[in-house]
């Protein structure tokens, strides 16, 4: 069976240097590296007084790890803008935080070599964590400069509206 249904005559796998993040329904500029969408599910051990020495294993509560967003530094400011949603210094007291939209859903879109969407990932409740506005500033390195945000969030699931697409010819 091919392991791609719409393109049989493919036989890689996704690469995971094309890929796109959305937020308040447009692209986020710049994404250059979103880490990995993990999930964690506790494990429960339990056994019955009846039972001779067998452990039984159940599923606890599930935990989803912070997702990190990195960019390099530019003059868009949404970064910035989101994470001063969370806590922003020097505000009046009482409006340090906007908690009435200091949360966001995102997307991530993963593409193939042509740029079509083959899977994106609904991630559900985000809000800023951690943000870097600067990297570490060394005149002796010819690095670029790298802003970073840490989302916590609430869980993600696949968008399962999104199917394999066609893949253009050449």
């Amino acid at each position: 069976m091919a392991e791609f249904t719409v393109n049989p005559h493919r036989v890689d796998p996704y690469k995971e240097f094309k890929f796109q993040v959305k937020w308040d329904g447009k692209a986020v500029a710049g994404v250059s590296y979103v880490s990995a969408l993990h999930r964690t599910t506790e494990v429960i051990t339990h056994r019955s007084g009846a039972d001779l020495s067998l452990n039984r294993r159940s599923p606890g509560p599930t935990s989803y790890e912070p997702i990190t967003l990195k960019r390099g530094v530019t003059h868009d400011t949404e970064f910035e803008e989101w994470a001063n949603k969370v806590w922003r210094l020097g505000s009046a007291p009482g409006s340090e935080v906007s908690l009435a939209d200091f949360r966001k859903d995102i997307v991530i879109d993963l593409r193939n070599e042509a740029g079509q969407i083959v899977k994106a990932y609904l991630v559900h409740r985000c809000w800023p964590s951690e943000y870097k506005a600067l990297p570490d500033l060394d005149a002796n390195t010819g690095a670029v400069a790298i802003e970073t945000l840490v989302l916590q969030h609430e869980g993600w699931e696949r968008d399962e509206a999104i199917t394999e697409p066609t893949e253009p010819k050449t």
